[in-house]
């Protein structure tokens, strides 16, 4: 009896669990539906094969848009203005030699429709430090890389949020 009970107390739970998350609002990750205007978008960029522009098209070809190889056909155009990696140093060690580096992706970009501007030209940055260390160059060269995919990963989710908010 007494574990009937903790048993139907559990379901109960549960289900009030995923009644509130499906009540605010909650989508799992990387599925942002999106409106009837970005479903055929055109999507320009100087650098197609940046990071940042490929998970930005994964993310819309996985969110049900169908990118249009043609301006004039599409629905809307996505105008990646800037897409840019800055790195600086954050601190040296005694010997003069850098410890730690600051990474920034920046992305500048704005959505039309026609003549219709949907975007105004917007911003987003993504931010990352790492340590480093010249007698483990290699690896930290794959950290570099790894954190500036991330960032891209981040900021083209970014994008699809405020895509979806049209």
């Amino acid at each position: 009896m007494r574990a009937l009970t903790w048993r139907a107390a559990a379901r109960a739970a549960l289900l009030a669990t995923l009644l509130l998350s499906a009540g605010c609002g909650f989508r799992l990750q990387g599925h942002t539906p999106l409106p009837a205007v970005v479903k055929n978008p055109y999507l320009e960029a100087p650098d197609r094969q940046s990071d940042f522009v490929q998970y930005l098209r994964h993310a819309l070809l996985s969110n049900g848009a169908q990118l249009m190889q043609e301006r004039a056909k599409a629905s809307a155009v996505v105008s990646i203005i800037s897409d840019n990696v800055a790195r600086r140093v954050l601190s040296v060690s005694a010997l003069n030699q850098p410890n730690e580096y600051e990474l920034t992706y920046t992305v500048r970009f704005t959505v039309t429709a026609g003549d219709k501007e949907l975007l105004a030209a917007q911003e987003v940055s993504a931010t990352r430090t790492y340590s480093f260390d010249e007698r483990a160059l290699l690896a930290k060269d794959h950290e570099e890389d790894i954190l500036q995919q991330d960032m891209a990963r981040d900021l083209a989710d970014e994008v699809m949020r405020r895509l979806s908010s049209l």
